[in-house]
């Protein structure tokens, strides 16, 4: 009886992970990385900085 109660509860039950389907597992976790590379708005390759900037030659410029 306590179990048909817990299984009711959802204690002591088990379920899989939406990878572990089959298929449809595998689809739900394309579509979910699908939308997010498009609709990511963070772009790390954006603001990588590519060298000293202005400071750094103004800097070097007064110690010379």
């Amino acid at each position: 009886m306590t179990a048909f109660i817990a299984s009711l509860a959802g204690h002591g039950t088990r379920q899989a992970p939406i990878t572990q389907i089959g298929w449809i597992g595998k689809w739900i976790a394309f579509e979910r990385a699908f939308l997010k590379a498009i609709f990511d708005p963070y772009h790390p390759e954006q603001h990588y900085m590519r060298g000293p900037g202005p400071a750094c030659a103004a800097k070097a410029a007064r110690k010379s």
